[in-house]
């Protein structure tokens, strides 16, 4: 159990002034426990929990006071005192709330005089009017109203002081917020501070509200009809002016109607006199009273603002009451006159806070139309106007069906409870209980798609009214559908909230029927049974969140479901199988059902029996190495977890996990990886909470020994339980730090540091332990320690830090840090590598300083480290004060501080080198590492707390110097006007002056003319003359091509090291001072001692930062400054001084300014993008607080807005003075729209944005236009969400038209007006080629919008007006538009409308005989029809029985145009849309089991076009024409189509009628001369096409089963196998000859032969050495390549099989170069695919090859392709790893039946089929009789693995060749894992067989090639220089694998009496 800390509450004390406190001593007395003592005891203490628990006692002793009692001084006085502690205290202090009790304990006859002195005290309270009291006393007067009777007699006697009081508090709160702009802390006080007086006016009024009603009814007085006058006049105000937050307005308004409500005489005037102030103020003001008039004067002057009008109907609706009979006069109209001024203010205000407060009014308005439905005095007016079908109902409706997707989870809330109330409302206004309201609304849901958010809010509304019979009874396959739905994470929550809600309800429903004794049957089959379909059948991504979600509430509802679903999945056919890689089949359903119920308590492992029942281990073993990673993580979560975390962990479950590790440290899965380790963590609390129960039964035992009455224990022993834990958990301890050898892969790093990570942290986790299993140190060893230091040498930094975190938590001894050798070797090596010129070692560098500086000996280190550097005396006079033995408390902060001033004076003398020469430092000195590790050590230290307040201001101010001197060195490169295209990325330089000149040449010299004029580079003569001038153009020194470090090495200089030292000191920079400001405390006031950073530094950073974003060019630069700034921004939030605060809109202002006045010579940056300016602003107004009200962003986005709006849209040229600030402006605009901290806040903003862009794109200039695009893509994203799938139809990505429009009203008339303009183009009679530029754009949005069906009747936003114009601009000349235009208007046109849409475009096709036909026209009506017709067919949502009589009708339309179709048609384009027309609805025609004669003709008319079409009847050569290759491609589609539709009109499937009628007129189409024909066809598309689509029938399952049956497919084949034959040998194009390859591979080998092409015969061998040949000549194509290598692989297979010795032994040639090209398929260089290949031709290889009791080939041969298995085994790609695994499928029987062994050669994993593999092979050496040759040849694999020679070239190899090296390819291969396994499993072969040698020669050749081996590697290892893992990390790693492989190889020769010599050299 993890134990959580008790949070102390701040109790506080009770302090008296001294004056008072002398006066009270006076009048004690001597009586011990008397009430003046206690008290006086009470005010003397000092601690304020005594002081609490006295005050309960005097409480104790008021109550028993007697009631009659007199008054006495000493009585009077102790209430005095009361009462003054009680206003003393702070308003939330517990003893506050003590006081307010022991008041309230005071007998009746004291009560008045304790009034009197709370009256007395809060006069004087009031009479205080410094500011900071005021809150103290607004806080004090509401403690009075809350739960204190006494507090509110006070106020009734005194509450006109108390209103004016508050009055007053509210002036002067509304004038101090006019003079805090931009002070947002302040300012958000204030605010707070005035919500509370505004609240507390409330709560007065409301406590005395009968008092005052009665006196202005009667007699009002003139000083209480001013107060309340006065503070109805403030609340309007509020109300008014938008300074105010919206919670404080809205209270205000709340407030407005309380107050008239209270002074309003008689409340029957109430409803008209609020209606008048709401709607018609300006109107009636004659009529309202004049106290109303004076006092709401802003509201009746002129027309209130909209959302002032809102707030006030928050008021109506929550104070008024509509129940009561007062409100029938009037109140019913009230209330449908607010709920349709809600409507239209809800497209008044879009920003998201005011849309939400109008959701949540509307919510408000639906209770209150209950309450008046519910009340007796209900009209039948409003019960009429308040019905479902009403209109005013129906407009709710919309609103709900327009904001059920809105992206605010608030609203989407506040709408659905608006559903709820709306199905009560009509509940009520209808008198039977069955409507028709209810099944529409119902049905009209269902309508809808299912990726619709709001579907499922609004039916689970309905389940939770009406049920889940009602439900299921209109549709019954709601579960199987939302269940397949489920996979869109996004909708997974809202479908299980559906699913939960129908499932409960189902079972209630079933167990209260009459036949409630089945209904358990029905249940399951309902939810259940689908439920377990989907997990067997489903991929796992589709399947994660029905396991997450819906899963546990099944099992929640119904635990006994649990049986039901091991029975089903066991006794299913699909038990049996293992599932496909993509899905987990039957075992990983098993695994996941009995895991969710294991962690949900509904079954326990304790007890062995439940095991054996639900499942045996064998299973569950099977499933930890199954080869779906899901499969396995759901094995381990069933060991792992539990619903208490103190079930003990028995044996069996440690078994299993120990089973489990080895073979699944190496997952590359992220995800999987994490949630490995996030279930053993779950294992290991579950062993230590368990381990602290034992130990406490140990202790019980052993005391029951001690005192004799042992007893019997019926459970193990709990100290054997605990001595288990212990042995495992050092089993898992070694296992893991065993992993941790050179070369092991990443994920397994991450994996064995995460897991060891825990266990130490629960070793050291001490609180709440009384026992430890184990501590982590008992398992380390000086190897362990030395391989976890090793990790930080990483590349992948999540691996450095975990290994720090770890090494953290363990002491340093372990790691020999007490060694000051070790430690100046260490330390050595982080210097060294803080000057790398690989961006890695840096930080490598970094984490070795942060470990080194928490140790004693650091400082002696670093002073011997100096020495070596020849530090001035300056430079060494800190280090020499400093101590290296001071206490531990001060150890750190010093090394830290000495370290940072060593650092920093390194770095300044390598400054000033770079200022000198960019190109030495580059090569030698690369600045970055440096300025890295300063800023990893400082984040080991609070700088906050640090003592040496004076050395670290030192410190803080060389830091930002170094910084600021560093960034002008450098900053030339990255100002550049293009630092990434002027520096050249080649290693080859003419001479490194040529790298000096262009260092010269891109230093920013140019001005802001990016858009003015283009830049020259300069001449050659240019070059020459500034060769010789001196200053910027004359190098510093003269630099030679080849430079040398420090050390004195040769090293090639590169300009792209140049760059990269440049943007990465960059970087560093704004990293380190954006450090500096969100950590270093700054100074209270200027000049103060108390803070580290003053505010001039403050402010130099501020305009550091910002001269970077501004004027910096370089990316990488100027987003990592954007880092920086938002940390100081954010700093300037946190910080009390008034003038830093002003200081960011101070900045916004001038930049604003300045971009609005840009001009060529600005210094703004201007490129394409703006480069940092967008970051700048960006940063700026992010920073404003989200409780506020948002100036910075309406002030930015108002002023862009404004300049991004082109002054003239359509102008034929702009100013670029204009210019300027429109790009900037849309590219910051662009910029602010992405920014996910600003959220919902945008939305407001969005149209307007949209239509900049639009409007920009049509701009002459491209720089305008360019950005345009960009801001375009930003606003589709922001509004239609992010990408979530490839299919562009999709409608996941789109939205109704309904919510666009209702959520960007402005954009409907400007899309339409757009679009008609765009229109207007389109049909010129000149025909002229006219392309608007917005077109593109204008489609794109369109086309992302849809009418839904709840839509119903057509409005001012409708999609109908766009219909027109959209099938107009499929007009265009331009294809890409008509292709566009046809994609938008699919969308608009509803489901129903379809078909009768693409009716009236086919009838506007013109006749062959019109005078004017146009073929654009032609072709983007065609388009149209096309597209809509696709999109028919392609709905789920249409019956067949809808289309009969509109398929007529379109089969008529298409008859009656059929000659475009046909030769009279010249256009092939539109030819070929025409024939996809007609595919299209022969694709659907069901010919075979009709007998229409309409749909039999035009069968016959698409055959007739086939065959006389030109494709079939000429021969002539086409000549290039536009089309005529998608004329082609149509005319081949249709078709084939038709010869598949042929195959299934055999006599057998149709009537002797039928037959006839086809067979008539050449309408029956023989299929078999057509695809030889197309296959002979001479154009290329028609060749691909056809042989793309047999090859698709081949491999179709549902055409696989048909050839099983009826034998279609063979019966199209059966003709063509000639001119497949043909086509392999002389086709020439790669595609084409791999499709017929491929084709070639599914048929039969047996029955290709024999192979007769052009009447020569070709046997076996040839054809496979003609296919040998031929894949030696297709390394271009890879799926040529594939091809050839699985066609090749099946006629070796094909040949042994045949078992014809001599065939083999005359193509053994053949064989090997067969064998080769395996081989070289399974490089790593060859494309996956080819490697997937390879794999399964593998596969296919084992039975007959690989695994056969009989050795066909040469031994060294299948030695080799077994090799090539474990290769492709350790393949970096999981999908080859994967592939790979089904070997052990194919395992003969003879090799796995003798296996003792629970696991089954089935579906495992690759690190088990590697393990499993070698142990088959070495078996299969035994059986061939070739165990000493097998033995021989598989240690020379690993002798082999790594070429050492390689090694011998590192010794001299410098580290300069290559800047990024990425060293190793593959990631995931571990080297000595194999060489391990590899060595397991020779040795168990060497001691089963038992071989002797007859002959040793080839033993000793081995013995002495590693011998020799041996003695290179350790020469190589001894000429590595001291910490060699950190300085020369990849020689070090191949040589540590080559010492692991060689001392392997030892072993084994061990075991023949070698291999002694080996070991020696190490």
């Amino acid at each position: 159990m993890v134990l959580k800390k008790k949070k102390n509450a701040e109790v506080g004390r009770i302090i008296l002034d001294d004056q008072k406190l002398a006066s009270f001593r006076s009048i004690a007395t001597g009586e011990e426990n008397s009430l003046v003592n206690l008290l006086l005891e009470c005010v003397e203490l000092k601690d304020g929990i005594e002081q609490l628990h006295l005050l309960k006692k005097i409480g104790s002793l008021l109550r028993k006071l007697d009631t009659n009692s007199v008054h006495n001084s000493q009585t009077d006085s102790c209430m005095e005192i009361l009462v003054a502690i009680y206003w003393g205290l702070e308003s939330k202090s517990p003893l506050k709330r003590a006081t307010v009790s022991t008041l309230g304990c005071v007998p009746e006859n004291l009560e008045e005089e304790v009034v009197g002195c709370l009256v007395s005290c809060l006069r004087k309270e009031m009479l205080t009017v410094e500011k900071s009291h005021i809150r103290k006393t607004i806080d004090s007067i509401a403690a009075c109203m809350e739960n204190f009777s006494l507090g509110e007699k006070c106020m009734q006697v005194i509450y006109l002081e108390v209103l004016q009081f508050l009055q007053t508090a509210l002036l002067d709160f509304k004038l101090q917020n006019k003079s805090l702009g931009g002070q947002h802390i302040l300012q958000n006080k204030l605010m707070y501070d005035l919500l509370l007086a505004l609240k507390t006016s409330m709560v007065l009024v409301q406590k005395v509200q009968g008092k005052i009603h009665g006196i202005f009814c009667k007699n009002p007085e003139p000083a209480l009809c001013e107060c309340m006058c006065g503070l109805l006049a403030s609340f309007t105000d509020i109300i008014i002016d938008g300074n105010f937050l919206q919670n404080v307005q809205s209270s205000a308004g709340m407030a407005v109607l309380l107050f008239i409500k209270t002074i309003v005489e008689r409340d029957e005037l109430l409803p008209k006199l609020v209606h008048d102030l709401l709607f018609n103020s300006t109107k009636r003001v004659h009529d309202a009273p004049g106290w109303l008039v004076q006092s709401c004067g802003g509201l009746y002057r002129a027309a209130p603002p909209d959302d002032a009008v809102l707030f006030l109907i928050q008021g109506t609706l929550t104070m008024l009451d509509w129940g009561s009979r007062s409100m029938r006069d009037g109140g019913d109209q009230l209330l449908l006159d607010i709920l349709t001024t809600l409507l239209l203010l809800n497209t008044c205000l879009q920003e998201p806070s005011m849309a939400l407060s109008v959701s949540r009014t509307l919510s408000f308005w639906t209770t209150s139309a209950l309450d008046a439905l519910q009340s007796d005095s209900c009209s039948q007016h409003l019960k009429h106007s308040l019905n479902g079908n009403s209109e005013f109902i129906q407009k709710l409706l919309g609103y709900v069906w327009t904001h059920l997707e809105h992206p605010l989870d608030a609203l989407r809330y506040q709408t659905k409870a608006i559903f709820k109330n709306i199905l009560k409302i009509h509940q009520k206004t209808i008198e039977g209980s069955t409507d028709l309201f209810f099944l529409n609304l119902t049905q009209s849901l269902l309508d809808l798609e299912w990726h619709i958010k709001g579907k499922y809010i609004s039916l689970s509304c309905l389940v939770e009214y009406l049920g889940t019979d009602y439900i299921l009874a209109v549709d019954d396959s709601i579960p199987k559908q939302v269940l397949g739905i489920m996979h869109e994470q996004s909708l997974a929550t809202y479908a299980t909230d559906l699913l939960e809600k129908m499932f409960i309800g189902h079972k209630n429903q079933l167990n209260s029927s009459p036949q409630s004794s089945n209904w358990i049957e029905q249940w399951h089959k309902t939810w259940v049974l689908p439920f377990l379909m989907a997990l067997c059948d489903e991929k796992s991504s589709q399947t994660t969140a029905i396991i997450d979600h819906y899963l546990p509430k099944l099992l929640k509802c119904n635990p006994d479901s649990l049986t039901y679903m091991i029975e089903e999945i066991r006794s299913s056919d699909k038990a049996g199988k293992n599932g496909a890689l993509s899905c987990r089949g039957a075992l990983g359903a098993l695994m996941t059902c009995l895991r969710t119920a294991r962690a949900q308590g509904l079954w326990s492992t304790e007890d062995k029996s439940t095991w054996d029942q639900l499942i045996p281990v064998s299973l569950i073993k099977q499933a930890l190495v199954h080869k779906h990673e899901q499969v396995r993580l759901d094995a381990l979560g069933l060991i792992c977890e539990t619903n208490r975390t103190t079930e003990m962990v028995s044996q069996r479950e440690m078994d299993l996990v120990k089973f489990f590790l080895p073979y699944n440290l190496n997952s590359q899965f992220p995800a999987i990886r994490q949630k490995i380790v996030w279930v053993m963590r779950k294992l290991f609390y579950r062993i230590r909470d368990s381990s602290q129960i034992l130990y406490k039964q140990t202790q019980a035992i052993n005391r029951q020994k001690n005192s004799g009455c042992e007893e019997k224990a019926n459970n193990q022993d709990p100290e054997t339980q605990l001595q288990q834990y212990k042995d495992f958990l050092m089993w898992v301890c070694e296992r893991l730090f065993q992993a941790l050898f050179p070369g092991a892969s990443y994920p397994s790093n991450f994996i064995v540091l995460s897991l060891l990570g825990i266990i130490a942290e629960l070793s050291d986790d001490a609180e709440g332990q009384t026992y430890r299993v184990i501590q982590i140190t008992d398992a380390m060893q000086p190897a362990y320690a030395d391989a976890l230091l090793g990790c930080l040498n990483s590349t992948f930094e999540e691996v450095k830090l975990l290994a720090y975190d770890l090494m953290r938590k363990l002491p340093a001894t372990l790691f020999g840090l007490q060694d000051g050798e070790k430690l100046h070797t260490l330390l050595q090596a982080a210097l060294d590598l803080s000057t790398s010129t690989k961006p890695y070692d840096c930080v490598t560098a970094s984490y070795l300083f942060t470990l080194l500086v928490q140790q004693k000996g650091f400082l002696l280190a670093l002073r011997a480290c100096s020495s070596k550097q020849q530090m001035t005396d300056d430079q060494f006079d800190g280090l020499s004060k400093a101590d290296g033995k001071q206490p531990d408390e001060e150890t750190v902060e010093t090394n830290i501080l000495e370290v940072i001033k060593y650092l920093v004076n390194c770095l300044s003398d390598e400054i000033r080198q770079a200022a000198k020469s960019l190109v030495h430092a580059a090569a030698s000195n690369p600045l970055y590492g440096r300025v890295h590790c300063i800023i990893g050590t400082l984040q080991q230290l609070s700088l906050k707390s640090v003592t040496k307040i004076a050395e670290w201001r030192q410190v803080v101010e060389g830091l930002i110097s170094m910084a600021f001197h560093l960034s002008t060195v450098v900053s030339p490169i990255c100002q550049s006007s293009s630092p990434e295209g002027l520096i050249p990325m080649d290693a080859d330089l003419e001479t490194a002056e040529n790298l000096n000149k262009i260092i010269s040449e891109i230093k920013p010299r140019d001005t802001n003319d990016y858009f003015a004029q283009v830049k020259v580079m300069k001449s050659d003569e240019d070059k020459e003359t500034s060769r010789n001038l001196p200053g910027d153009g004359n190098p510093a020194e003269d630099l030679s091509m080849t430079m040398t470090d420090a050390d004195g090495r040769s090293c090639q200089v590169t300009a792209q090291m140049v760059l990269v030292c440049c943007w990465r000191s960059m970087k560093e920079i704004s990293l380190l001072l954006g450090f500096l400001c969100q950590n270093v405390p700054v100074q209270s006031v200027p000049d103060s001692k108390d803070g580290l950073l003053a505010f001039h530094q403050v402010w130099a950073i501020g305009e550091y930062f910002k001269y970077q974003l501004l004027q910096s060019r370089h990316r990488g630069a100027f987003e990592l400054a954007y880092v920086g700034f938002i940390k100081l921004t954010e700093m300037f939030t946190r910080c009390n001084n008034s003038d830093l605060q002003k200081l960011t809109l101070q900045w916004l202002e001038e930049v604003l300014q300045e971009i609005k006045s840009s001009a060529p010579s600005s210094k703004l940056c201007a490129t394409r993008r703006s480069a940092g300016i967008p970051f700048y602003i960006q940063a700026l107004v992010s920073s404003e607080p989200k409780c506020s009200n948002m100036g910075f962003l309406k002030l930015t986005m108002n002023e862009l807005i404004a300049l991004s709006m082109p002054a003239v849209p359509l102008a034929g040229s702009q100013d670029e003075h204009t210019t300027i600030p429109q790009v900037h402006a849309l590219n910051i605009l662009r910029a602010l729209f992405r920014d996910t901290k600003l959220g919902e806040n945008v939305i407001p903003y969005v149209a307007d944005g949209l239509q900049a862009a639009i409007l920009g794109f049509m701009s002459p200039i491209w720089a305008v236009r360019n950005s345009s695009t960009l801001l375009f893509s930003a606003l589709i994203t922001r509004i239609f969400g992010v990408k979530r799938g490839k299919d562009e139809r999709s409608k996941k990505n789109r939205m109704t038209g309904r919510e666009f429009f209702a959520r960007f009203p402005t954009l409907h008339p400007f899309l339409l007006k757009q679009l008609e303009m765009v229109a207007n183009t389109m049909e010129s009679d000149s025909g002229v080629l006219k392309l608007h530029p917005s077109l593109f754009l204008l489609l794109l949005v369109l086309g992302r919008l849809y009418p839904s069906p709840m839509d119903g009747s057509s409005s001012s936003l409708s999609l109908a007006p766009f219909v027109p114009l959209i099938i107009r601009c499929g007009h265009s000349p331009v294809y890409r538009s008509r292709e566009m235009a046809a994609l938008a208007l699919v969308p608009f046109v509803a489901i129903d409308r379809i078909l009768p849409t693409t009716q009236s475009l086919m009838e506007t096709l013109p006749a062959p005989t019109h005078p004017c036909i146009r073929q654009n026209q032609i072709h983007g009506t065609l388009l149209q029809a096309l597209h809509l017709l696709r999109s028919c067919y392609d709905s789920k949502q249409r019956t067949n029985s809808c289309l009969h009589q509109e398929l007529h009708d379109i089969i008529g339309c298409t008859r009656a145009k059929i000659w475009l179709a046909t030769r009279q048609n010249p256009c092939f384009l539109t030819r070929a849309t025409f024939l996809d027309i007609i595919f299209i609805l022969c694709h659907h025609l069901d010919v075979s089991s009709t007998a229409d004669p309409q749909i039999l003709d035009f069968w016959q008319i698409a055959h007739h076009i086939i065959l006389e079409s030109e494709l079939f009847k000429d021969s002539q050569k086409f000549l290039p024409a536009p089309g005529l290759i998608q004329w082609q491609k149509s005319i081949t589609k249709l078709t084939l189509s038709v010869v598949a539709k042929s195959v299934s009109l055999r006599p057998k499937s149709l009537s002797r009628d039928a037959i006839c009628k086809l067979a008539s007129e050449s309408a029956y189409v023989q299929p078999r001369p057509l695809l030889p024909h197309l296959l002979h066809s001479e154009f290329l598309e028609v060749r691909l096409l056809t042989l793309e689509t047999v090859l698709f029938w081949l491999e179709e399952k549902d055409f696989l089963q048909a050839r099983e049956t009826d034998g279609n497919v063979l019966f199209l084949l059966s003709g063509i196998e000639d001119t497949l034959k043909k086509l392999a040998v002389q086709e020439k194009h790669p595609a084409c000859l791999a499709k017929v390859l491929k084709i070639l591979c599914h048929l039969d080998m047996e029955g290709l032969f024999p192979w007769i092409v052009n009447d020569s015969v070709m046997s076996e061998a040839k054809l496979l050495r003609w296919i040998l040949s031929l894949a030696d000549t297709t390394k271009s194509s890879v799926e040529l390549q594939s091809a050839t290598l699985n066609l090749a692989s099946k006629l070796v297979t094909h040949l042994v099989q045949k078992k014809q010795e001599k065939s083999l032994d005359s193509i053994s040639e053949e064989l090997k170069q067969w064998v080769r090209l395996v081989v070289q398929s399974c490089e790593v260089e060859e494309q996956t695919e080819i490697r997937l290949t390879a794999a399964k031709v593998l596969i296919d290889a084992v039975p007959s090859l690989l695994a056969n009791k009989q050795l066909h080939l040469d031994l060294l041969d299948t030695l080799t392709l077994w090799r090539c298995i474990f290769t492709l085994l350790q393949d970096e790609e999981q999908e080859v790893r994967d592939k790979t695994t089904d070997v052990i499928q194919m395992v003969p029987s003879f090799l796995t039946a003798c296996k003792e062994n629970d696991i089954l050669y089935s579906v495992v994993n690759p690190s088990l089929a590697l393990d499993l593999g070698l142990g088959l092979l070495c078996e299969l050496l035994q059986i061939w009789g070739q165990v000493l040759p097998g033995i021989v040849a598989l240690v020379e694999w690993m002798l082999e693995e790594d070429d050492v020679e390689e090694d011998t070239v590192n010794e001299t190899l410098g580290e300069y060749d290559v800047l990024f090296d990425k060293s190793e390819i593959n990631l995931w291969a571990e080297k000595i894992t194999f060489a391990n396994l590899l060595q397991k499993h020779l040795s168990r072969l060497i001691s089963h067989s038992r071989a002797v040698p007859d002959d040793e020669s080839h033993l000793c050749l081995l013995s002495a090639k590693a011998s020799d081996q041996a003695q290179r590697v350790a020469r190589l290892f001894d000429g590595l220089p001291p910490a060699a893992e950190f300085s020369r990390t990849a020689d070090y790693t191949r040589l540590s694998i080559q010492k692991v492989r060689l001392l392997n190889t030892a072993q084994l020769l061990k075991l023949f009496g070698l291999g002694a010599i080996i070991v020696g050299h190490f």
